[in-house]
């Protein structure tokens, strides 16, 4: 089949996906996640690299058969395991603008558009932080990147010529710092950047799931008499395990007293920032020299889409600018091209989304859909602190809550098994999904309220069955040990 379709060709096909996508998306209110325990046998794919090719809408219809009837739907109401969300359609259309047109925003001159409506939706993002002074800001490809990108600058600023010589210009050895609850990519990152795992302290959390800040100023303290170069403190808004946000004032009062560089990891949690009614959990994010978001997670963006943002803009410069003999740099004063201030090169829109479901559906739908989960979140924990059956592991504070058996003075690993033992019972069927995680040290069952599609009568479903199977286990347990 040539490359070069008709019209009639294209539209048929178009039609064909838009309908696929359509009945998908009408059914994700009830459906299942993934098939059932039994039914979950996959074998990888053989055969050879096609020599000619197949009827495209042969392949397209077999190709949505299997990965809607067989696949795992992250998409459904009842997805209820890590932040990702049921997309909003209109990023959907954003998406296949995107990859139709192709644009390359690496440059100015060659996206002039596209890099506006980007500055655009950054300049929203950086109006609902606080930001006062200039700011720079990138969209990356998720949090990985971007907390990558803070860290990269927290050493330019701390170690300028560090970008050119390396280690060998650093008078002595970096420590940073993190709560024991941050995220797993901040030890990828270190490692990247050629610092070495061991750079990172993990500095223990309070009952609250919050980075301890006396022990903070401990660490710190201890590193510095040791002859170490502290440079950076990452703080958490919103954990991957709890969704603890850790208290930025007294951070960012560390790191001015030590002059340390300010990081927010907010992936996850700095959604809130577009709620009025909750934005006071992140008082004091303004402070930061550099914060991490991921529309991705809660502002119900497809993959891929991540966005970090500086008080520093020089330093983005610093570490990212580079000469090419094939890409003129814009002539004018305004806005840096792309590739000096990011670690891509070619790079995609993946801002066109976010932009399009601001435009479309406004800041005050993005606060309903917050409030409306912070608030369910908030009716399940008050249901499990009734419960005969469950208790909580950790605080709740966003839409994510931390349960285990309640089994009191049962060793830990038994709890870890009989939590365990209920969360693939829960999930046996398939309807619905849920993970388990240790927070503080203690085995839980993590669920996040993450999709839009979710409602109230989707909690009630899942207490049930989870009220049901924790008593069946024991009813067992009961009978097993006469």
């Amino acid at each position: 089949m040539k490359f070069d379709l008709d019209s009639a060709q294209r539209r048929q096909l178009g039609y064909q996906l838009v309908d696929c996508i359509d009945e998908y998306f009408a059914g994700l209110s009830d459906r299942p996640v993934q098939p059932a325990l039994e039914e979950r046998t996959f074998d990888e794919k053989d055969g050879e690299l096609p020599e000619c090719g197949t009827d495209a809408s042969r392949v397209l219809r077999d190709l949505c058969t299997e990965l809607i009837d067989r696949g795992f739907h992250i998409p459904s109401a009842n997805y209820l395991g890590l932040m990702n969300p049921t997309p909003v359609y209109v990023a959907i259309l954003a998406e296949m603008l995107v990859a139709a047109l192709n644009p390359q925003l690496a440059s100015r001159a060659r996206s002039p558009i596209p890099s506006s409506l980007e500055r655009q939706t950054i300049r929203w993002i950086s109006n609902r932080v606080g930001c006062t002074g200039e700011s720079g800001a990138t969209f990356t490809t998720g949090g990985n990147e971007a907390n990558f990108t803070a860290l990269a600058l927290a050493l330019s600023r701390h170690f300028p010529t560090w970008i050119k010589a390396a280690s060998a210009s650093m008078p002595s050895r970096p420590a940073l710092y993190a709560s024991s609850e941050a995220h797993h990519s901040l030890e990828k990152c270190v490692g990247l950047l050629g610092l070495g795992r061991e750079s990172l302290r993990r500095i223990p959390v309070t009952e609250r799931i919050e980075t301890d800040p006396e022990e903070l100023e401990r660490s710190i303290r201890h590193d510095r008499d040791a002859g170490l170069r502290p440079f950076c403190v990452v703080a958490t808004a919103g954990t991957t395990n709890s969704g603890a946000i850790d208290n930025l004032g007294a951070i960012a009062g560390i790191c001015k007293r030590h002059n340390l560089w300010f990081h927010v990891d907010g992936a996850y949690g700095a959604a809130v920032l577009f709620s009025n009614q909750h934005r006071s959990l992140l008082n004091n994010i303004e402070l930061a020299d550099s914060i991490t978001l991921d529309p991705h997670k809660w502002l119900a963006m497809p993959l891929a889409a991540g966005v970090v943002l500086t008080s520093h803009p020089e330093e983005l410069l610093r570490i990212f600018d580079v000469e090419t003999p094939y890409l003129s740099r814009a002539n004018t004063h305004g806005p840096m091209d792309n590739f000096r201030i990011g670690a891509q090169w070619s790079r995609r829109m993946n801002s066109l989304k976010l932009w399009l479901a601001f435009k479309v559906h406004g800041r005050q739908a993005y606060e309903q859909l917050i409030n409306r989960q912070i608030k369910l979140a908030g009716d399940f924990a008050e249901w499990v602190r009734n419960s005969e059956e469950f208790e909580l592991a950790a605080p709740q504070v966003l839409p994510t809550i931390n349960l285990r058996t309640k089994l009191p003075g049962a060793p830990e690993e038994v709890v870890r098994q009989a939590n365990e033992l209920l969360l693939r019972e829960v999930t046996r069927d398939g309807k619905r999904w849920m993970s388990s995680t240790v927070v503080r040290g203690i085995s839980a069952i993590r669920l996040t309220i993450i999709s839009y599609l979710t409602g109230e009568r989707h909690i009630e479903e899942l207490q049930a069955a989870l009220t049901r199977v924790a008593r069946q286990q024991n009813a067992k347990a009961a009978v097993s040990s006469f």
